[in-house]
């Protein structure tokens, strides 16, 4: 049975996969309470009524529950719970969904506390109070900006598991100078940055505890030139030592000046990750939601990072900002497309609270999702219908082009005029094929580039099977695919046990009594 506890910190990821950062920094800054805190996570795929009982199994007089768009649905139901079985325990909220319009939230009224924006020292001292008798008048608490000089940095706070199991985030600075209406970031008063000394002290260390994968939740990580070349340096110099090193950053698109291309260049390939933002390419989208970007400046780099170096480029697109139409998407689509990136995430534009985005509500008749995610669901030049073939569009981008699994099939589909139209034909026979978006095996993907390759591009049977087996063994498999055009393996083993059991039946209900 888990010890008691007097201050439990947990929270709902959105996977098993993934750790609270935000509640690692809580409790590395709890000073003299730390001892008295436990940390402990659970994922949404979880039943709520078993999280409720670990938690209250911990006998905990102050619960910290980190809030986000992805989980404040079963965290009501959770903060219910809690609440129904044991009132006396003291639930304070944090995390970014319930900082912002929290007073109209149901959340907010079943909380005893709410900490709005960074928590790292505001969290330790209601602790205390709370602990020493004191119930402070406010009930929604806004404290200043902690000092990223003086707080204590979490990375102690990963555990053996942790490193070996989970990803790892990591920042150098919090804060973004961009005021991007979608993004939360548009409401930080100044970029921050950690300092430089402590934070790779403190990278060094987590290598040296078997953490290969860095992921850095920086917005903007090539915002400062200087700071960004020493960390590229530091973790260049780490690649010589380990084995498996991947860094993962986010990065401004347009912004790749010399000091940094010189390092990038010299990473082997594999090891860096540039997700970058890109959102659209639509200039009079741009001015709609006060984004910046040169895209010349945009293209080049793009370009330079394909031809000279080894980085993976992640690039991220948005369905549904205000005065994006179809056309308008498809365009910054198949430019972006022909810059090369590895990776395009096609994103659905999500109402986050307290974003400006909600400012173009009327205007462009903007019509989100009343349930999180909030994603929006038509717009004032995308009608409901188009837009869920968009977003089942973005699925099966994901799904067949994202994966990696099928490029030369890929190739074929999207060859022509317009990528994008291309593969929006194909996502809509997919539609037909399945009438879902999860929950097809490998091998029915296998199938359905085959029939479409077949019956709509119009190749011939070998020209397919050319494709697709290459395709296949590029993954270190060796079958030929011999049932390519047949049933497929898992759907004609399901079909002979459906038979086994039919002709089972069917002896017994002929068997004599």
């Amino acid at each position: 049975m888990a010890s008691a506890s007097e201050i439990v910190l947990s929270t709902l990821n959105a996977k098993y996969l993934h750790s609270a950062f935000g509640l690692r920094y809580l409790a590395a800054n709890m000073g003299a309470l730390r001892e008295r805190t436990t940390l402990v996570e659970f994922d949404i795929n979880q039943n709520t009524l078993d999280i409720a009982e670990a938690l209250l199994a911990l006998q905990p007089k102050i619960l910290g529950l980190s809030v986000y768009i992805w989980n404040t649905a079963p965290m009501h139901e959770l903060v219910s719970l809690v609440k129904c079985l044991s009132p006396a325990t003291t639930i304070v909220l944090g995390g970014p969904e319930i900082s912002h319009e929290t007073e109209e939230q149901a959340l907010t009224a079943l909380a005893d506390y709410v900490v709005c924006g960074e928590g790292d020292v505001a969290f330790r001292t209601l602790c205390a109070q709370l602990l020493a008798g004191e119930r402070p008048r406010e009930k929604i608490l806004r404290p200043a900006l902690p000092d990223l000089g003086a707080i204590v940095l979490p990375y102690d706070e990963y555990t053996g598991q942790d490193c070996a199991h989970r990803v790892v985030y990591v920042e150098a600075s919090r804060g973004c100078p961009y005021s991007c209406e979608f993004c939360l970031s548009s409401l930080d008063e100044k970029v921050r940055a950690v300092p430089l000394e402590a934070f790779l002290l403190a990278m060094t260390q987590l290598a040296g505890r078997g953490v290969r994968h860095f992921k850095f939740v920086d917005r903007t990580f090539n915002l400062h030139i200087e700071t960004s070349r020493r960390i590229l340096e530091f973790f260049l110099a780490m690649s010589a030592r380990v084995e498996g090193l991947f860094v993962h950053f986010e990065m401004i698109p347009d912004r790749l000046p010399e000091a940094l291309r010189e390092v990038i260049a010299r990473f082997p390939a594999g090891q860096l990750q540039f997700e970058v933002g890109v959102q659209t390419l639509a200039e009079a989208v741009e001015q709609n939601i006060s984004r910046r970007q040169n895209h010349d400046k945009l293209s080049e780099n793009f370009r330079w990072l394909r031809e000279h170096t080894g980085v993976h480029l992640h690039a991220d697109l948005i369905i549904g900002l205000p005065g994006e139409t179809l056309p308008s998407f498809a365009h910054g689509f198949d430019t972006l497309l022909s810059l090369g990136p590895h990776e395009i995430q096609v994103g659905i534009l999500k109402r986050l609270r307290g974003t400006p985005i909600a400012r173009h509500d009327r205007l462009h008749r903007m019509v989100y999702s009343p349930v999180p995610p909030y994603e929006i669901l038509q717009t004032g030049t995308i009608p409901f219908s188009t837009m869920q073939s968009l977003r089942r569009f973005a699925k099966y981008w994901d799904l067949f082009f994202n994966s990696g699994r099928f490029p030369l099939a890929m190739a074929e589909v999207v060859a022509g005029e317009s990528a994008f139209h291309r593969f929006y034909a194909f996502s809509q026979w997919l539609h037909t094929q399945l009438g879902r978006l999860h929950g097809v095996s490998a091998n029915r993907q296998i199938e359905l580039c085959a029939r479409y390759l077949r019956d709509v591009c119009a190749l011939d049977e070998a020209k397919v099977r050319e494709l697709l087996v290459a395709d296949y063994q590029r993954t270190g498999k060796k079958d030929e695919l011999p049932w390519l055009f047949g049933p497929i393996p898992e759907e004609a083993k399901a079909m002979k046990r459906r038979t086994n059991r039919r002709q089972s039946r069917h002896a017994g209900e002929e068997r004599p009594g």
